[in-house]
């Protein structure tokens, strides 16, 4: 029986299955921005909760580099979407924008710059 790794079993290298796993919550984040700051958060932290299990997830599964790093990336996101929404911090009136500038931004920066470093796959072993 033939082992899968690498590419056979990566949600991220499958058009289908990125949309599935990563569109779906990043859809919730864009839907939430319209909703009051608490509300606003709470999809935000369900959404952030998605991804970044499903990047260690994916990570587990295939050793996708920068699902390593954008995994807990988008969990500690967490700590300030909550944060703004609980009205503990502000960045003043363009708290939601930066930090979904943060979110946006910094999970694709960390996507290029590990698997620019690394390559796309950890070695298995």
């Amino acid at each position: 029986m033939e082992v899968l790794t690498g590419r056979a079993i990566d949600w991220a290298a499958n058009f289908r299955t990125l949309c599935q796993i990563w569109g779906i919550p990043a859809l919730l984040i864009m839907a939430g921005s319209f909703a009051e700051p608490r509300l606003r958060a709470a999809i935000w932290t369900v959404a952030l909760l998605w991804m970044g299990a499903a990047c260690l997830i994916n990570y587990r599964r295939c050793g996708r580099v920068h699902c390593r790093f954008t995994g807990p990336f988008y969990l500690i996101m967490e700590i300030p979407v909550l944060l703004a929404g609980f009205e503990v911090f502000s960045l003043g009136s363009n708290t939601w924008w930066i930090l979904g500038a943060i979110i946006l931004f910094g999970g694709k920066i960390i996507w290029w710059a590990t698997e620019t470093v690394f390559g796309k796959y950890f070695p298995a072993g």
